[in-house]
């Protein structure tokens, strides 16, 4: 079988260059040569992995679990291989929203999509799914969680959240011990207090809201 055959080649190559990357220090140089070899036949792994069909059946692993004879893959677990480009648009998945009216017992059984990730040194969160009962207050306070779909963005130390109904950016997180941060809308502080609030409001003739912008204060070094 070839796919047997091509499996067995990668798995060779990814013990030699292995042995050279936990072997004697090579020169730096060198040894980011040696992992960008083991990181493209990892890659190689992947793709002709996700071609197996697990012919010759499982055998059990170190920790227990079950292994496929041929490509390495463990058994029930959920391989998907994302391939992107080096420019240009990068797309992952569909976007996903609530499937279902119902209120599901728990959050795992209630989940649709919780996918993270980190792209360029900003890090994504996805997560949605439908109603479910939660004790997050004790079994004596359940309480039903909308159905949702949320997007979160983290970025130098700013955490912007969007979901069905609110935005909320938080600009750094509470330190412990702090007192909780307070809440109210512009018209019910002082203009004298509002001064403290480098925010610019964005509004059409109608005063719609539009946007906002928020002038980040300079870090003093």
């Amino acid at each position: 079988m070839q796919l047997k055959r091509d499996l067995k080649q990668i798995f060779r190559a990814l013990d030699f260059v292995g042995k050279h990357l936990n072997g004697r220090r090579p020169p730096k140089a060198t040894q980011q040569l040696y992992f960008d070899v083991y990181q493209a036949l990892g890659l190689a792994w992947e793709f002709l992995g996700l071609q197996c069909k697990h012919w010759d059946g499982y055998k059990c692993g170190r920790d227990g679990k079950q292994v496929c004879r041929i490509c390495g893959k463990i058994k029930g677990v959920q391989e998907r291989l994302f391939l992107l480009t080096d420019s240009g648009m990068k797309r992952i998945g569909r976007r996903a929203a609530p499937t279902s009216k119902k209120t599901f017992a728990n959050k795992s059984k209630a989940q649709i999509v919780h996918d993270q990730m980190v792209f360029h040194g900003a890090f994504v969160d996805v997560d949605v799914h439908n109603s479910y009962k939660s004790s997050l207050f004790g079994k004596d306070h359940e309480i039903t969680v909308a159905a949702d779909r949320t997007v979160t963005l983290k970025e130098s130390g700013i955490k912007c959240s969007v979901d069905e109904h609110v935005i909320d950016l938080k600009i750094e997180e509470r330190q412990k011990g702090q007192k909780p941060p307070y809440g109210g809308f512009p018209w019910e502080l002082s203009k004298e207090k509002l001064k403290h609030f480098p925010v610019i409001f964005r509004f059409d003739d109608n005063y719609r809201f539009l946007g906002l912008t928020i002038i980040r204060p300079v870090k003093k070094l």
